[in-house]
């Protein structure tokens, strides 16, 4: 009878391997050990990490850097050939994937799910999904925030979590604001991982508060008309959808391009909007450094862990893909490197590309699931919307999650930042572009833009108050001193430089203020020279 009993707990064993795990102490999660009523704190999170280092030489924690706070923002590398370094990563040729969770730190599920699936690929059964790639997990990006936790911080969750961290970072920045400007502890850290590991593809996990669709997982992918198209169309329109596909086979799990609908256009929705194409957002940044990004946004309709499960399924889906197809992918970023830099150098002077862009919708979808609304008449004779708990499908819904140009500007053969201007050439440096200085006073032939009229928003957003310029191009030759910076555009991130350094830019250094003390000596008897010449000939 002993013998029956030991030859069916084995047998038991076998059918449930893989299942019901049993790790360390220190590497279960708090949502795991509270029935997700709580999210783990930083002080959790680096015990996992810490915990976690030491049992696998396939694990190597490092820190990007330090918050305001002074918190140490840990960057887990995973690797089966034990690569802890750029270089080394460099030299397999392997392909690098970067992850990371809780920009916002009151998104938590990115920062639990990439914990989850951390400990799954070193000890558990996704070991193979080091084959091909090497994974870079940012779990706790916004570190200071993440502690400063408060019931009914995002009430659309109806507490689950009952409590969450702030939005912002410690300098009151939105992490998710800054790819221009840079401000952010956080973000000059992430640039150093970036400008030094390379990453082909660039993950942020996000979690939605907004519009009630039905789906349990939205997407988009790096948006940017002003970069090379064919990252852009490759995620949008191979990646995605097959990773869409095996989200509903493997998982059951619905999910769809993300956006907002409104219903004060009415009801049934007839409307389906993204958000906007600026590199501000670190999805689009990527589009002009010719990279993929992939945007992950959980939903607030359904429970904790449910969005945990959701945001865990969708990254595994995305690194499952990309162990597969890692060959594929990064020749498609080289093609689009290559051609941008081709562009500069035979087509400079000759082509225009877009600087300031519009929403605009070139499809629709089917099958647009959502939760139902009703509606009443109020006294003024305008309609108050309610939502119901049914869910509807609707087809024909206009998708608006493409760009036009409104603006174009003439694409040079590079830049003159005048030494004065020092900081500039700084900025772009921090961005991994390559400036050099001039040897010897040399003439340039190119065009000086001259403003005719300089304003700023009379609102603040991120602690700025937008600029922008009207006036017009003039052509002209100039000469310029030994020391002032040269930025040549035939380099791999030409389609950012072109982006941040057009004044009529409409996400540009102009745009967030760089240039204000320059533009404020003018007056309306003398307009004001832009300070940066660009150049076709030299």
């Amino acid at each position: 009878m002993r013998l029956t009993f030991t030859i069916s707990c084995l047998l038991f064993l076998t059918v449930v391997k893989g299942f019901g795990q049993t790790w360390p102490e220190n590497l279960i999660l708090t949502p795991e050990r509270t029935n997700f009523k709580k999210t783990s704190t930083y002080a959790e999170v680096m015990t996992f990490v810490n915990g976690i280092d030491p049992l696998s030489d396939k694990v190597n924690v490092v820190s990007m850097g330090k918050s305001k706070e002074g918190k140490e923002i840990p960057l887990v590398i995973l690797s089966k050939d034990k690569i802890s370094t750029p270089e080394e990563a460099k030299r397999s040729g392997k392909f690098v994937i970067y992850i990371q969770g809780n920009i916002h730190a009151g998104e938590v599920e990115g920062k639990e799910a990439v914990m989850m699936l951390m400990r799954d690929i070193v000890l558990g059964s996704k070991q193979h999904l080091l084959d091909q790639q090497i994974i870079l997990f940012a779990p706790i990006y916004n570190t200071d925030s993440n502690d400063k936790m408060e019931k009914g911080r995002r009430p659309s969750q109806e507490d689950s979590p009952e409590e969450v961290g702030i939005r912002e970072n410690s300098q009151g920045l939105d992490l998710n604001r800054d790819g221009v400007k840079l401000e952010a502890f956080e973000t000059q850290a992430l640039l150093t991982v970036i400008n030094a590991w390379d990453p082909q593809i660039f993950v942020d996990l996000h979690t939605t508060n907004g519009t009630w669709h039905a789906y349990s997982l939205t997407w988009a992918p790096n948006y940017h008309f002003a970069g090379e198209p064919d990252t852009y169309v490759y995620n949008n329109t191979v990646m995605l959808p097959a990773i869409t596909k095996s989200m509903q086979t493997n998982y059951g799990l619905r999910l769809g391009p993300y956006g907002d609908y409104d219903v004060r256009e009415g009801w049934p929705v007839k409307n389906f909007y993204t958000y906007n194409h600026h590199p501000r957002y670190l999805i689009n940044n990527f589009s002009l450094r010719n990279r993929m990004a992939i945007l992950s946004e959980a939903f607030a309709h359904e429970r904790f862990y449910q969005r945990v499960h959701s945001t865990y399924s969708f990254v595994t889906e995305i690194l499952e893909y990309t162990n597969q197809h890692a060959q594929e992918i990064s020749a498609i970023n080289q093609k689009a490197e290559r051609e941008a830099i081709r562009k500069v150098r035979e087509e400079a002077g000759k082509i225009k590309k877009g600087v300031r862009f519009k929403m605009v919708s070139h499809e629709t979808i089917d099958d647009f699931i959502t939760y139902d609304y009703v509606s009443t008449k109020k006294a003024d004779s305008t309609l108050q919307w309610f939502r119901t708990g049914k869910i509807v499908s609707f087809d024909g819904v206009k998708y608006f999650g493409q760009f036009e140009a409104t603006v174009e500007s003439t694409l040079p053969s590079g830049y003159i930042i005048p030494a004065e201007f020092s900081s500039i050439a700084e900025h772009l440096q921090k961005l991994g572009v390559k400036v050099e200085r001039l040897t010897k006073s040399s003439s340039f032939t190119g065009e000086s833009f001259q403003v005719d009229k300089f304003t700023t928003s009379s609102r603040q957003f991120e602690g700025h108050n937008m600029a922008s310029v009207e006036g017009k191009f003039v052509h002209a030759t100039q000469k310029f001193k030994k020391g002032d910076f040269k930025v040549d555009l035939a380099q791999p991130l030409a389609n950012l430089i072109f982006y941040l350094l057009e004044p009529q830019s409409d996400d540009g250094l102009v745009t967030w203020n760089f240039f204000d003390q320059h533009f404020q000596k003018g007056n309306a008897n003398q307009p004001v020279t832009y300070p940066v010449f660009k150049y076709y000939i030299h």
